[in-house]
């Protein structure tokens, strides 16, 4: 794992987390985020290369006291704690995709959870499909609603694997 960049979102928050330049020299992305936004969804969308088409979603989701699965035709990406969360609580997220410089449809997925000191806290795992073939060279990350917070980060690594498939550190 190589990190390629980190950002933190500073003073009065930001619309959006972006990646650009992302180098093609690895097999596989993570990114890894501590997010809160100052809307009042807590669901946060991703995009690859500037696109928020050509996306599909399977999304099992548990709130504490129910669970659903939902399917989407959205670019549903993660989960972040949220303007009625616990205040100065940010939630976490996972974010893995795999073959990012391919010429095949990108796949990824997301393990995130809220972080709430009250009655709910969101966990969701989702199963996403970008049906385009473009190696993927930017992401941005952004709420459904309001801004991500002040310091809520992202970073962002490359995964190289070895010849016989076997993870390289």
């Amino acid at each position: 794992m190589t990190l390629v960049s980190t950002v933190t979102v500073g003073a009065g928050g930001a619309t959006s987390i972006a990646f650009t330049g992302i180098p093609q020299t690895g097999t596989d992305l993570l990114i890894r985020i501590s997010s809160r936004n100052s809307g009042g969804v807590n669901a946060a969308l991703i995009s690859f290369n500037s696109s928020t088409t050509g996306f599909s979603a399977r999304r099992l989701f548990g709130s504490g006291s129910t669970v659903s699965s939902n399917t989407y035709t959205d670019n549903r990406g993660f989960y972040t704690s949220f303007s009625t969360d616990t205040a100065g609580t940010f939630g976490n997220c996972e974010i893995y995709i795999p073959n990012y410089s391919g010429s095949t449809n990108k796949s990824y997925s997301s393990d995130s959870v809220s972080e709430n000191n009250a009655a709910a806290a969101y966990q969701a795992l989702i199963a996403g499909l970008w049906s385009n073939t473009a190696a993927i060279t930017s992401i941005s990350l952004y709420p459904t609603s309001g801004n991500f917070d002040q310091y809520s980060t992202a970073s962002l690594y490359t995964i190289t694997k070895g010849s016989g498939g076997a993870t390289v550190s």
